[in-house]
């Protein structure tokens, strides 16, 4: 039996989410501030059982104006209209364990795998609770108006309903349990309309009945393990590693106390009881080698006594760090080592002490053990977050007589791209926030499901993700660049173009024109705002006749999202929009040499610009398109815009025209023309040797050079890099797409501080 997924209803900002959950193990990740740890809490506060865990802060606040509206109406109301908090866990069930979910299976005739139960913070009676209210208000104000200068702007408590719930909830809520039959649902886990699930029955109590089935632990972010400067004087929350492995042996492991033998030796030597220790903390010593620990030159642990013969059993048994061999052999304190080392250990003792006293409830245990284990990477460097969440699931598998309908089940919130792509897409639940939709509101997405429904791309995404580790998932946007060159000069470009970018998380990836809508699936699935920027790519068309065969290595480029035997010269639909021309072979024609963008017929060799925004192949409709036709919007979290090179006033010798560079140095330079002819600024290898005598020849000649193979791109890079900021301007299109991102983030934060003052 597993916990198969549950649904948040009115929780912080998660207003409605269904989250699905792997058997084994699920990842949480998303932006700050997107619901990860509230998704863990809520099931944390349902299952502790007590409503005084829950505070009128936990209601989404979409309900808070909802709540002072009711209050301030007059006459009936709807009782189901005052806001409540709900969750429901369904769990998948096989035949066999069928015994363990008897209290919550829907009827007697129930067939299937789901079954479900619901427990909800709703009030006692609302109309009552309504009255008390209204009456707590008018007499207030009836004190108020009694005051010898009269009330003033003062309001007395309760001013509104929020405001009397916020003291008065633990008296007028309680929590209520139903339980749930999965006919009664749709595919989304949404119920039908019209159903309402049977109350759960007293006897035993709802919170019984799912302390019965699930035992939820945690292992927070906030580990206050001791370090030398945090000895005396420092955080008195800390503790040393000594005295954690203590308690682990005191709950758990076999302490021997009527070991007489070893009572025994604990007289005659104190190696005996040193060897004593060893072999009980053995098996936790060994799972710690298996993750890798300490390492091949990292000092090993070893298990001391720090000897008392008065208390030899409660004594706190010491962690010493040996470096080096034999009796010359030096050992340190546990203070003496890195906090990453230790906080390694910490978590493996922790999550094996967890699932011990799991275990030692024997026939009052739950079958489901629900771990929720936040940030593991704290203080942990890349190599041992990957080691750590590689073998996490080999430190919990359940031996002997643990097994058969007993399970565990994890759920990492993370903000670590080395655990999230250890892992791949499958175990990842994607927290999306949504703020544009007039409310703080949040999403989760299944990524196992992107997984299944993206079959052409998903392989290469996760290479990709994984080989660059970026943190795409964690981001507030996502900016796709060209290649080196943008990436290297995005960020100074940034702090002259759009500013406020500085302060947001932005993910940079390079992704070339060829692979760049590769991505479009993923990054509609995500919802996450993106900039493209990528270059016009302008290529001539050969004659329809041409076999393709000329020496010049400019002509064809490999197509990389092509078969392997065909080239960016074979066109896979016609370059006409005319259909009487399309149903014309000869109209079917091949990519020539690399050209100026104002070429006659020139056409963009870029899969980017043909298959993702603003799909078009011909360089008059790029040039054409307006600012709607750049970007798309599927939803109200979706925003996607491309900037490519696009006609800019071009000022040189006196003479203006308007002219688009076919890639980025070409644009900077026609941008910044004075500048870059400048002999001191031969460095960025666009100073030509003959002095133009118009824009359009010093286009041409920017042109050749730096579609010559001596021209270096990185070259050119960090020359601007080294140059001046306020000597050259940002490219037009670059600007520009730079001020859209600005613009659609600033709007999130004016979201996320309308849904903050809302009381979010």
């Amino acid at each position: 039996m597993h916990l198969h997924s549950y649904r948040l209803r009115n929780f912080r900002r998660l207003r409605d989410v269904h989250v699905e959950l792997a058997h084994d193990i699920s990842i949480f990740v998303g932006a700050n501030n997107s619901g990860k740890t509230s998704a863990t809490q809520a099931i944390q506060t349902f299952l502790s059982g007590g409503k005084v865990q829950f505070s009128l802060y936990d209601f989404s606040s979409h309900v808070w104006p909802l709540m002072d509206k009711i209050g301030e109406g007059e006459g009936e109301f709807v009782e189901t209209d005052l806001p409540t908090i709900s969750v429901d866990l369904w769990f998948e069930v096989k035949e066999e364990d069928l015994y363990l979910v008897i209290p919550i299976l829907p009827s007697t005739d129930w067939s299937g795998t789901l079954v479900g139960v619901r427990a909800e913070l709703a009030p006692k009676n609302a109309a009552e609770l309504i009255q008390r209210y209204r009456s707590a208000r008018d007499d207030g104000r009836a004190k108020a108006d009694a005051l010898a200068d009269g009330p003033g702007e003062y309001l007395p408590w309760p001013k509104s309903l929020s405001a009397y719930l916020l003291r008065e909830l633990q008296r007028e809520y309680e929590l209520r349990y139903f339980v749930l039959d999965h006919a009664q649902f749709d595919e989304k886990f949404q119920a039908l309309e019209g159903y309402q699930p049977s109350p759960l029955g007293n006897d035993p109590s709802g919170a019984s009945v799912l302390r019965s089935l699930i035992k939820v632990d945690s292992l927070n972010a906030q580990r206050h393990l001791a370090d030398p400067s945090t000895m005396p004087g420092g955080n008195s929350r800390s503790e040393d590693l000594s005295k954690r492995l203590s308690r682990f042996y005191q709950r758990n492991l076999d302490q021997r106390q009527d070991d007489h033998q070893a009572l025994k030796a604990l007289f005659e030597s104190e190696a005996r009881l040193n060897e004593h220790l060893a072999e009980v903390f053995g098996d936790t010593l060994e799972r710690l080698r298996r993750l890798g620990y300490p390492g091949l030159n990292n000092p090993r642990l070893e298990i001391k006594s720090a000897l008392n013969p008065a208390s030899i059993m409660t004594q706190d048994a010491r962690v010493h760090y040996v470096v080096g061999d034999g009796m010359q052999a030096l050992r340190l304190p546990d203070t003496y080592n890195g906090l990453g080392f230790k906080n390694l250990i910490y978590m493996v003792v922790e999550v094996l002490d967890l699932q011990e006293r799991w275990k030692a409830e024997e026939e009052h245990r739950a079958p489901l053990h629900l771990i929720f284990i936040e940030e593991p990477e704290a203080h942990l460097h890349a190599q041992l977050q990957q080691v750590f969440i590689r073998n996490i699931l080999d430190l919990l598998a359940i031996q002997g007589e643990v097994g058969g309908s007993f399970a565990s089940q994890t759920i990492i919130t993370t903000h670590s791209p080395h655990i999230l792509y250890e892992r791949g897409f499958q175990p990842i639940r994607y927290f999306r926030r949504e703020p544009l939709c007039n409310d703080q509101v949040t999403n989760v997405l299944n990524l196992s499901a992107f997984y299944a429904q993206e079959s052409e791309h998903r392989d290469f995404l996760q290479r990709y993700l994984k080989i660059t580790h970026c943190d795409l998932f964690f981001s507030d946007a996502a900016v796709l660049v060209e290649g080196n060159v943008e990436r290297l000069l995005l960020p100074i470009m940034i702090s002259k173009a759009a500013t406020s970018l500085r302060s947001s998380c932005i993910c940079i990836l390079e992704v070339g024109g060829a692979f760049g809508h590769k991505f479009k699936s993923l990054i509609e699935f995500l919802g996450i705002v993106t900039l493209i920027i990528t270059d016009v790519d302008s290529v001539t068309l050969l004659p329809a006749d041409h076999d393709g065969d000329d020496d010049d290595d400019d002509e064809l480029e490999l197509d990389v999202d092509a078969p392997e035997a065909r080239v960016v010269g074979e066109l896979d639909e016609p370059v006409t929009n005319d259909p009487a021309q399309a149903a014309n072979p000869a109209a079917s024609r091949r990519y020539g040499k690399k050209c100026l963008p104002g070429e006659p017929e020139a056409v963009t060799s870029n899969q980017t610009l043909i298959k993702w925004l603003p799909a078009k192949r011909s360089i008059d409709d790029l040039f054409a398109v307006t600012e709607q036709e750049m970007e798309t919007s599927r939803d109200c979290a979706t925003r996607v815009r491309v900037a490519y090179q696009k006609p800019a006033p071009v000022a040189w010798n006196g003479r203006n025209a308007e002219l688009a560079g076919r890639t980025l140095e070409e644009a900077f330079g026609l941008e910044n023309a004075v500048w870059c002819q400048r002999q001191e600024q031969k460095g960025l290898g666009l100073r030509l040797r003959r002095a133009p005598a118009s824009p359009e020849t010093l286009a041409e000649g920017l042109h050749k050079r730096v579609s010559g193979d001596k021209f270096d791109k990185t070259r050119f890079a960090l020359g601007v890099l080294s140059a001046r900021p306020e000597d050259w301007q940002v490219p037009a299109y670059i600007r520009d797409g730079l001020i859209w991102l600005k613009d659609e983030i600033d709007l999130e934060v004016e979201a996320e501080m309308d849904g903050a003052s809302t009381g979010e």
